[in-house]
């Protein structure tokens, strides 16, 4: 009998997310980031000729994207997370024509999973269009915590979840087997007043520490006090503001079509390289 495979790893508290994303609201939402990815993911779905009519929106916090693909197409079906706080897709295979999902992708915990679920529903010559949290987001919150938790409690806690990075999420999608993946970032540097002011605005993005291995009693006043001082040391402007990078990862993969360029099979090329040279060197 063949082993069973290994069980992936439950990273995140899905129905904690879910909860911190009502409270989010309730707060008043931070959706600055959000409205900057609404806008770009229109612009990158205006410059696709290819003509959509089943479209979905998966996870995506809030209303803004699923709002933006209601006016551009004829059946739009939004999966919000406080709905679906399994990772298991309601999707039949091939009924849509194009998915999109806007900073939710980070809080995956079987990201080679539901990606292959993505590619199950869509139609051939459908797309995946994606913008989720990656690379270097929270660096410097991060790295602040760190120093103060070693300071003064001689250990580190998952503070600031693990972000992927361009070229793991681009194996991915070809994993999955999706066509033509693309991945581009676009990083983004908010200034704050204070660490405060910055976990404030998580508060209000529904963005706080849902890991599963998160300490669960509350933080030393004298830790907070002096993550926010080395912050302020290593990562302030001359005007005294801190900065905080947010690298916002871009995806994008076709359901396989025969339409689809196709790469030349190896030793199918026509002309020799070596050849070139010499020619041109000649």
């Amino acid at each position: 009998m063949a082993p069973n495979p290994p069980a992936t790893p439950i990273l995140f508290d899905r129905p904690l997310l879910g909860a911190r994303q009502c409270r989010a609201i309730g707060l008043g939402p931070a959706s600055f980031l959000l409205d900057r990815v609404a806008q770009d993911m229109a612009e990158r779905l205006d410059a696709v000729l290819r003509a959509f009519s089943d479209a979905a929106d998966l996870w995506t916090p809030g209303e803004a994207v699923s709002n933006l693909l209601r006016e551009r197409f004829r059946s739009v079906t939004r999966i919000g997370v406080q709905a679906s706080q399994t990772e298991r897709l309601p999707f039949a295979p091939e009924s849509l024509d194009l998915i999109v999902s806007a900073l939710a992708l980070q809080f995956v915990n079987d990201l080679p999973g539901v990606l292959a679920q993505v590619r199950r529903a869509l139609r051939p010559d459908g797309l995946l269009l994606a913008a989720t949290i990656g690379g270097d987001t929270l660096t410097e919150l991060r790295q602040a915590f760190a120093a103060a938790e070693t300071e003064l409690e001689g250990g580190v806690s998952p503070r600031v979840s693990p972000f992927a990075d361009l070229r793991d999420l681009g194996a991915l999608l070809q994993r999955a087997g999706l066509a033509l993946p693309v991945t581009d970032v676009d990083r983004i540097v908010v200034r704050y007043d204070s660490a405060f002011a910055l976990m404030a605005d998580l508060r209000r993005m529904g963005a706080t520490n849902v890991l599963i291995e998160r300490r669960r009693n509350p933080t030393r006043r004298s830790t907070m006090l002096r993550m926010a001082q080395i912050y302020a040391e290593r990562f302030a402007d001359a005007d005294g503001r801190i900065r905080a990078t947010f690298d916002v990862v871009w995806l994008s993969a076709w359901a396989p079509h025969e339409s689809q360029q196709k790469p030349l099979r190896p030793g199918s090329a026509k002309a020799s390289l070596a050849e070139a040279v010499k020619r041109r060197e000649t």
